[in-house]
């Protein structure tokens, strides 16, 4: 047996910073000496963000194998203003069902203590209180768990392991509303209103009061069962198909089940569950825009949907782009983006997304509006092309009206295009309902409690996803007519700190860790490959593009003071001395905000590690 004293575990560590922050939930607090003997893995995280949201679920497995020796602590560094606010990061830990212990950092003093550069991060510290292991992104359960289970071995027979419950207690959710966060809602034929209630883990019926339960479609527990007792995952958009359509698939409405990365089909009339897209593993793979067997293909979060272009158009939040599902055809692919996170117009193919989570379409059926919500900002599609309405990139939002190329939202997450051409907004984070008219934004309502969707009903009254208040709410009558007052507002610039780089050449040293037991591959072409780009574009004077090098030389623009570099590395790798070696692929996306100075470094150092997920 190697000795423990030997293991790399134990040399080259970092004392871990005591853990700080305005407060804590689901624990009184907590101490790096409290932890001592227990292996802690750190998850900063913000809760718009959909990445540190996959990581939620990815960390539940490992959290009840290690429940002994590993304790899990969410520290919450926010990127928007709103999520600096106690209140909305308590409900936030209720909606996304976070049972550990979570430390509130709102000035991001954590953050940037331990270095994190992305969100998510996760850091690894070991029984005796040092940092053994840092990476981002997510898809890292399988390495973590091999790292856990070494940690153990190496500080139980040191004697510096502490087995026993993890010091905190489980939240108590409040179930005593109809709705729990609701996400989206439908207006159906009979006046009634079909209502994905994410956190209950069902759809509800309610009466056209908006209130009254009519019938509640799903057993209120987490998973993806079929039938008339089906189950869901945080259910999001829905989509009524239209007549001739529903009769060939055999179902009304398609459901886009978050969390579990499907498609549910749902049959009005007696309440059955179909899933109709999705294998249920979340896409990790690599963007092509051909048609694939709907049922086989992996998807990533589909947040919202919307029958447009002859067929259900995914905003598939969970890699910034937009997908497509023919439900006579039982086909799927991918419609827009290029999965890069950032804000870029153009045909639909090389467009640049950022979570989108909300569609809406014209009663002509000739636009399609989204909601893009980590760019804050209201974009269409018409003619094969995709244009932004408002918004100004992924680190500037806030409340203010006015023009739409100058007027600013906060992480919107649905959106309503009314029969006269506006478009009402769900500006989630400000807790309002914009309106977009003849190239203005304005504000129709305040004092929302983040508010995910919009409804039309056949009436014209406007019915508002009031999630954050557990309800669907009608705007009063005439507040559409009164909508104009401008909101001065203010502006805001995510405080996230920038890396300093200097002008002119800087090197980008992108280092790939394979996973234990797994080497680069050249079977199938270059094993790895390299896309950089800026925003703004003349930020880089050279270097954008893609190669097959993650090493790369960059110009930056002495004229440009700061922006963000979107760095996307992935790398092929196959196990090594396997008789049948499975084959492997890792992506990871950076969005860098950087400030160009005199001062700043000539290298960037980037660290891309394996995952254990076979293509």
């Amino acid at each position: 047996m190697t000795d423990p004293a030997q293991s790399p575990l134990l040399k080259a560590r970092v004392r871990a910073p005591e853990l700080r922050g305005r407060g804590w939930l689901n624990t009184d607090g907590l101490t790096l000496s409290d932890l001592r003997g227990k292996i802690v893995l750190l998850d900063f995280w913000t809760f718009c963000c959909i990445n540190c949201l996959h990581v939620l679920d990815e960390l539940r497995p490992l959290e009840e194998r290690f429940a002994d020796v590993l304790v899990t602590i969410g520290v919450h560094s926010p990127k928007f203003e709103h999520e600096k606010d106690a209140a909305a990061l308590a409900a936030a830990v209720e909606r996304y069902g976070v049972d550990h212990p979570v430390l509130d950092d709102p000035e991001m003093d954590m953050w940037q203590q331990y270095a994190a550069k992305a969100w998510p991060t996760l850091t690894v510290i070991d029984p005796e209180g040092y940092v053994v292991a840092t990476m981002a992104g997510e898809g890292h359960a399988e390495g973590l768990a091999r790292l856990v289970e070494e940690l153990v071995r190496v500080h139980e027979a040191r004697g510096t392991l502490r087995r026993g419950d993890a010091p905190h207690s489980a939240p108590k959710a409040d179930d005593a509303t109809v709705l729990r966060f609701p996400g989206k809602a439908l207006a159906l034929p009979d006046g009634h209103f079909l209502v994905a209630d994410s956190t209950h883990q069902s759809l509800v019926e309610l009466d056209a009061d908006n209130e009254t339960l009519i019938r509640r479609i799903g057993t209120g527990q987490r998973g993806r069962k079929d039938g008339t007792e089906p189950e869901f995952s945080e259910p999001g958009g829905l989509c009524l198909l239209p007549p001739h359509v529903a009769e060939v698939a055999g179902y009304d409405v398609v459901v886009a089940d978050t969390v579990n990365h499907l498609l549910r089909g749902l049959k009005l009339a007696t309440g059955e569950v179909t899933t109709v897209a999705g294998s249920g593993r979340q896409w990790r793979g690599s963007v092509d825009f051909d048609a694939h067997d709907s049922l086989a293909v992996d998807l990533s979060s589909p947040w919202d949907v919307a029958w447009y272009d002859d067929r259900v158009v995914i905003a598939m939040a969970g890699i910034h782009q937009l997908w497509w599902f023919n439900p006579v055809q039982r086909t799927a692919g991918v419609y827009a983006g290029t999965t890069v996170e950032a804000l870029r117009d153009g045909p639909l193919r090389e467009v640049w997304m950022a979570q989108p989570s909300g569609l809406s379409v014209t009663a002509d059926g000739a636009r399609l509006w989204i909601a893009d919500s980590e760019s804050s900002a209201i974009r269409w599609i018409e003619d094969g092309r995709m244009s932004t309405a408002a918004g100004q990139g992924l680190f500037d939002f806030g409340h203010v009206d006015g023009p739409a190329d100058q007027a600013l939202l906060q992480h919107p997450l649905g959106l309503l295009a009314l029969p006269d051409g506006s478009v009402l907004v769900a500006d989630t984070y400000n807790g309002a309902v914009r309106k977009l008219a003849d190239g203005v934004v304005t504000t129709v309502a305040e004092g929302l409690k983040e508010p995910s969707d919009l409804v039309l009903t056949a009436t014209g009254d406007i019915v508002v996803v009031e999630s954050g208040a557990h309800r669907l709410v009608r705007l009063a009558p005439g507040t559409l007519a009164a909508a104009g007052v401008d909101v001065a507002g203010v502006r805001h610039r995510t405080e996230r700190p920038s890396t300093m780089l200097a002008p002119g050449e800087v090197e980008l040293d992108l280092i790939f860790e394979p996973a234990p037991g797994q080497k680069l591959d050249e079977s199938f072409g270059p094993s790895t490959r390299l896309e950089v780009s800026a925003s703004p574009p003349e930020l880089l004077l050279e270097g954008a593009g893609v190669t097959q090098s993650l090493r790369r030389r960059l110009v930056l623009s002495p004229d440009v003071t700061e922006g963000v570099l979107q760095v996307v590395a992935q790398a092929a790798t196959c196990d090594i001395d396997a008789e049948f070696p499975a084959c492997h692929l890792t992506r990871q996306d950076w969005g860098v905000p950087v400030r160009v100075a005199g001062d700043g470094a000539t290298r960037l150092p980037l660290v891309l590690r394996g995952l254990d997920q076979a293509t």
